[in-house]
């Protein structure tokens, strides 16, 4: 089999999905390749000579070795304004490989002027004519080296930016080599799935598609129903771990599935109905321990939902020997000081924290179990123990008013100090979720495959509204801008870890 992870996401770490499936493969004697196409076809695109001839797009061109290189380089991560450049120039190379064909391409999107991943007959239509996708010449070429005697082949689609170039790399494949099995999963083929009334819109297309966890299906599919073993550790060995946008290799590692807490409204994990399903903490720790061993990496990215509360003591008490970061929730064991020096001690040098609001009813109103007292504990632990805080907000849920963002204007200002980066979003109101009835459902994005529907919000605080209160109050505040500003480009919490003192 092979399996293969598409273009186009950010390439500043292997893909740790197709890594475990593989792994699970191997592991039951199923010969099994892996292709980050994602990372090659970037590459590949940043080689092509450019017919433009200004100024700025012949120094990006002439730089992007360099430029390339540099961000390989921790040194590079202590000058933000060097990192920016080299950042924009590469970006910048990437757009016009693309240019006046009508499609946008950057180190973390890929949009098409007239065709849209929301919906299913404009994916058709890119499987129908992939000659007209940007990276056609690279995987026209580099598939046939690696479909020989395969048999089947696996596509893992996470983010609406790959969906085209997903389904222009199966067009070639089904009209190529049209005996080949497709199979198609991942996390956004997962969220297609549970959608209200999910009819298949692409079997004529795909011979699999795979909801959720893809280690069972795909064994069973493979092998005459054969179960996998519960926990495999991922393998990383085959993908090209020097090549990717990142210091040394950034190691990604799942300890779970969905969210221990799964109570907060509007969650897509809990509208999904996705389950929680933690890795046992010992089994964590040996696997990251062994990870670490093969890969030597310069940072760990645990990329649950929530690190469990069981899972931060563990690494507290048991020290890998390298920084990791990743999401945890706000709550008492993080407004414990000592703790927190603790985890500082285990490598801990950034922490994702879902705030959403600074205002207590809000919280409530969403269930987040956070309590605004205890949030301000943990920020100032945070700041005191060392640990980065990447804060996460969440403005226009049909609980918030303009009053109410600026409450949360006032505690971000007032704990600016303590928050290193932020993250600011507009709520989306999950198409499939138990709330989205209450408030009316109207079209969002056009599109028989989007995850959102438009709401009517009970006090008019509207999206035109929001944006306007975003620009022209919220990042305005100096204290609060000085943040927006720290936030690296194109990359963002990917790579926001390594400003905090990595060496």
């Amino acid at each position: 089999m092979l399996l293969i992870f598409p273009p186009l996401a950010k390439a500043c770490e292997p893909p740790a999905g197709i890594a475990r499936l593989g792994a699970s493969l191997k592991a039951h004697g199923v010969s099994c390749r892996i292709l980050d196409a994602n990372l090659e076809g970037q590459l590949w695109l940043l080689k092509q000579p450019l017919g433009t001839t200004d100024t700025w797009s012949r120094r990006a061109f002439k730089g992007r070795i360099q430029n390339l290189a540099a961000l390989r380089d921790i040194k590079i991560y202590q000058n933000p304004d060097r990192y920016k450049r080299a950042v924009s120039d590469l970006n910048r190379v990437l757009a016009l490989s693309a240019a006046g064909i009508g499609v946008t391409i950057g180190l973390a999107d890929y949009q098409h002027s007239a065709l849209s991943p929301l919906r299913s007959t404009d994916l058709l239509a890119a499987a129908e004519e992939p000659e007209q996708n940007p990276l056609y010449p690279y995987f026209s070429q580099r598939l046939p080296e690696l479909l020989a005697d395969v048999g089947t082949v696996g596509f893992s689609l996470n983010y609406l930016s790959q969906a085209l170039c997903t389904f222009a790399m199966i067009g070639h494949i089904r009209k190529r080599y049209p005996s080949l099995k497709i199979v198609l999963g991942g996390g956004l083929v997962t969220s297609w799935m549970h959608r209200p009334g999910w009819i298949n819109p692409f079997g004529d297309l795909v011979n699999h598609l795979i909801s959720g966890p893809g280690e069972t299906p795909l064994l069973a599919l493979l092998t005459n129903g054969r179960k996998p073993n519960k926990y495999v550790i991922p393998d990383y060995t085959s993908l090209p771990l020097a090549e990717y946008l990142s210091p040394g290799l950034i190691l990604p590692y799942s300890a779970g599935n969905g969210c221990y807490w799964n109570r907060c409204s509007f969650c897509p994990e809990r509208a999904e109905g996705n389950a929680y399903h933690p890795v046992p903490t010992a089994r964590v720790l040996s696997d990251l321990q062994l990870l670490v061993e093969q890969t030597r990496p310069t940072m760990i990215h645990l990329l649950d939902n929530a690190i469990s509360p069981a899972l931060l003591h563990a690494l507290a008490e048991n020290p890998l020997g390298t920084p990791w970061y990743g999401f945890a929730r706000i709550d008492e064991h993080l407004a414990d000081l000592e703790f927190c020096h603790a985890l500082k001690s285990s490598g801990c040098a950034m922490l994702k924290l879902g705030l959403e609001s600074g205002d207590q009813g809000v919280l409530d109103r969403m269930f987040k179990g956070i309590n605004l007292s205890t949030a301000s504990l943990v920020l100032n632990n945070l700041r005191e123990a060392g640990i980065a805080v990447y804060c996460y907000l969440l403005f226009g849920t049909p609980g918030e008013t303009v009053v109410e963002a600026r409450r949360t204007l006032e505690f971000v200002a007032s704990h600016h100090k303590a928050i290193n980066f932020l993250n600011l979003a507009l709520f989306n109101m999950p198409l499939y979720g138990d709330e989205a009835a209450e408030y009316g459902n109207e079209l969002f994005y056009e599109g028989d495959l989007s995850l959102y529907t438009a709401f009517r919000h009970p006090d008019g605080w509207n999206r035109k509204e929001v944006r306007r209160f975003l620009e022209s109050e919220f990042k305005r505040h100096p204290a609060i801008a000085a943040i927006v500003r720290n936030d690296p480009p194109q990359f963002s919490s990917n790579h926001a870890a390594l400003f905090c003192g990595i060496r």
